[in-house]
């Protein structure tokens, strides 16, 4: 205990020191070996003894993560390193690296200014790479690269230099391309790591040993002698002679951004406010004597503390008793304490912690994870996108009826702690709906509910969400209301895929600057006439305000805008949601007295219109659909491929990479539920695979009757479809 409280103490002296400070992610693809990883640097710190450090799994905090042996919270750290005779405070954050809680990663990318990237060397860059090195360049996070399980090239593949040296430069050229696709806008940003630089290292997080091009110049011992001491079992002399944790934590001093250098760079992209007011300035500054500006991405319970806001100080100083304001909701919140996290434990501090660092903080009872909490009201950060959407959804009921407020306030909970989770609470049924981005997702968030809430429950089957979406543009269509007295005139006109997915990251979006919006839009191929009249965007739809000088219409806006949004959700074909779709109000007609036109008759109205001009531009539904790689040993590439093509799915690729052939592809989600035990089966368990949510597509002509026929059903909707559906 005496070390651990000796380690904090190290850590407040360097709060105030923010040249001092990295704030650093470890992100990879699932069990690349982040964790292990992880350990080293614990290890390194003095927080854990050397000798578990690889086998403790110290950031996988709960009993969960240990079981399936996967990271499934992103766990924070402090610690500290001496490097050029400083000592550093070293915020770290290990990131889940399964598809399945990408949120994690995406929301830790906000909280830090570098990604440490581990990649396995015979694995190589996989697609969860790909997403976490996206993840990071979109935050304006600079990436550095370790390179895993460089012993096993030796040992298991029998490598000698050469052929070890060409696989190692072949991964560093895969990240390479990655970071230049993303950074090509930046002149400034040429992040690309290398050997020279000293910003990639090799190693093995299992045994303990790292080398880079500096450890090598310090230490002496390069390649061939790693080689020699790994074939004659020499690990522990070493891991002795180049720690891993010595390697990665000097890479990460001298290679990654501290926030008076981040922060300035930042700041501009993830938050849109008046880039010349006081706060900004502060902001930029890392100014600990500001206004306090702080975003929380992380919210988690603790069964003494309550409910914990981690996210990183940008401005100010935030200390316990403070009354600060959380975006987006009314009144103050009490800080009731500020601390930092040590793995799993929170060490509560007495002193304030200061901008350019990550603090735990509780008392944030109105915060979700992407809040923006400050001590002057403020234009929020921008939100927190995340590149996947739930596409799977379960029922859960509690089992006793006694238990049901108790599950609802746990549904709660979860939404908050984890925005990619949907949940749709009916208390006239007391059946909710929670939808999550696959199978894993929900399985971990209804075992959490059972074991740590000791609620027991009954959940349904997965059901895929899909999607509605217009194929064509509408002719003219007329929405009256019930009182005959209003008329709406609306056509839909399919949204490009670039415009949709540019919502999606949050490129274009109502709330920024008009100007900027209208540019973003016609970079993206809208005309400029359409572009200057966006009255209103609803998820991925955008509506047109075409009409000129319509009296009423004004304040009857709200109203048409709330028709437009119930009719999206609940689209005509089978009540699912509508994307991508261009709304256009070309006409009105509305009555002189305020009472004929409220809510009762407008939003029907709409609604109506919204509905018929969908059907006349042959709205159709659309399935999620996933990218598969399957890697496997060649003799089952027949059996491992059939699994895809059985499943409605299409291979468009396969080669081979070292020993297995690699087998590319997509397939519907829904088909790919159960996926796991039948490929297992199929290969005999010598299969690994990955799956990446890869958006929306048009299911089959051939499948839309029969799949609309059973949603309806399912949602006790009626089941004869509208008579002017006739094109399906």
């Amino acid at each position: 205990m005496g070390r651990r409280k000796k380690i904090v103490q190290e850590c407040e002296k360097l709060m105030d020191k923010p040249e001092n400070i990295r704030n650093i992610a470890i992100a990879a693809h699932v069990d690349h070996g982040k964790t292990t990883l992880s350990d080293n640097l614990l290890a390194g710190a003095g927080m854990i003894s050397d000798e578990t450090a690889g086998q403790q799994l110290a950031m996988d905090t709960k009993e969960d993560e240990q079981e399936r042996g996967i990271t499934i919270d992103a766990a924070n750290v402090s610690m500290t390193h001496e490097w050029n005779d400083q000592n550093h405070l070293i915020n770290l954050i290990d990131t889940p690296g399964h598809v399945d809680f990408g949120g994690d990663v995406t929301r830790a990318m906000r909280a830090v200014d570098g990604a440490l990237v581990v990649v396995d060397a015979v694995e190589g860059a996989m697609p969860q790479t790909e997403t976490v090195v996206r993840q990071a360049l979109r935050e304006g996070v600079k990436p550095a690269l370790f390179i895993n399980k460089v012993d096993r090239l030796i040992n298991e593949l029998q490598e000698g230099p050469q052929e070890m040296q060409e696989r190692l430069l072949d991964v560093i050229s895969d990240v390479n391309e990655l970071i230049r696709g993303m950074t090509q806008d930046y002149e400034d940003r040429d992040w690309t790591v290398s050997v020279e630089d000293g910003t990639v290292a090799f190693g093995s997080a299992l045994y303990k040993w790292g080398v880079s091009a500096p450890s090598m110049a310090e230490t002496g011992v390069g390649f061939s002698e790693v080689i020699e001491m790994e074939r004659n079992d020499q690990r522990q002399e070493l891991h002795e002679q180049t720690p891993l944790s010595d390697v990665v934590l000097d890479m990460v001093a001298e290679h990654f951004p501290n926030p008076l250098e981040a922060q300035p760079r930042r700041i501009p992209t993830i938050w849109r406010g008046d880039s010349e007011s006081e706060l900004a300035i502060q902001m930029r500054d890392v100014d600990d004597d500001g206004e306090v500006v702080f975003m929380a991405t992380d919210i988690s319970m603790d069964p003494h503390a309550g409910e914990i806001a981690t996210g990183r100080v940008f401005s100010g100083t935030i200390r316990k008793g403070q009354e600060l304001y959380v975006s987006g909701t009314a009144g103050k919140n009490r800080v009731q304490s500020v601390g930092v996290f040590m793995g799993g434990e929170r060490e509560e501090l007495d002193r304030g912690v200061p901008a350019g660092n990550i603090a735990a903080v509780t008392g944030l009872r109105d915060a979700i994870a992407g809040s923006t909490v400050s001590s002057v009201e403020m234009t929020p950060f921008e939100s927190i996108e995340h590149i996947s959407e739930p596409v799977i959804t379960k029922s859960v009921e509690a089992t006793r009826m006694d238990d049901l407020p108790k599950l609802i306030q746990t549904l709660q909970q979860v939404a908050k702690e984890d925005p990619t989770i949907r949940v749709e609470i009916n208390e006239d049924t007391g059946e909710h709906l929670i939808s999550g981005q696959g199978e894993l997702h929900l399985e971990v968030i209804t075992q959490r509910i059972q074991k740590n809430q000791g609620i027991p429950v009954n959940t349904g089957e997965p059901i895929v969400v899909y999607r509605e979406a217009p194929t064509q543009e509408s002719r003219e269509v007329e929405g009256v209301s019930p009182n005959r007295h209003n008329k709406f005139y609306i056509t839909v006109e399919p949204l490009s895929e670039d415009i949709v997915d540019a919502i999606k990251l949050g490129d274009v979006a109502m709330d920024m600057p008009e100007l900027e919006r209208r540019e973003a839009l016609q970079e993206l191929g809208m005309d400029k006439d359409t572009s200057q009249d966006v009255e209103h965007m609803f998820g991925t739809n955008i509506l047109i305000d075409d009409t000129k000088g319509i009296q009423h219409l004004n304040e009857t806006m709200e109203l048409v805008v709330e028709g437009m949004e119930e009719a999206l959700e609940d689209g005509p074909l089978a009540g699912e949601p509508v994307q991508g779709a261009l709304l256009r109000l070309h006409d009105a007609r509305l009555h002189e007295d305020t009472i004929h036109r409220g809510p009762a008759q407008v939003i029907p109205a709409v609604r109506e219109a919204v509905h018929r001009a969908l059907i006349d531009g042959e709205v159709r539904l659309l399935e999620p659909i996933q990218d598969v790689r399957i890697d496997v040993p060649s003799e089952y590439m027949g059996s491992a491929s059939g699994e895809i093509q059985g499943r409605r799915g299409r291979v468009d690729d396969m080669y081979q990479e070292g020993d297995l052939m690699v087998i590319e592809g997509i397939a519907p989600v829904e088909e790919m539920i159960g996926f796991s035990s039948d490929i297992r089966s199929a290969t005999e368990g010598r299969a690994s695979w990955n799956t990446e949510n890869a958006g929306f597509r048009v299911l089959a002509d051939n499948l839309q009757t029969e799949k609309i026929t059973e949603i309806r059903e399912r949602k006790g909707m009626k089941l004869e479809l509208p008579p002017s559906v006739d094109y399906i």
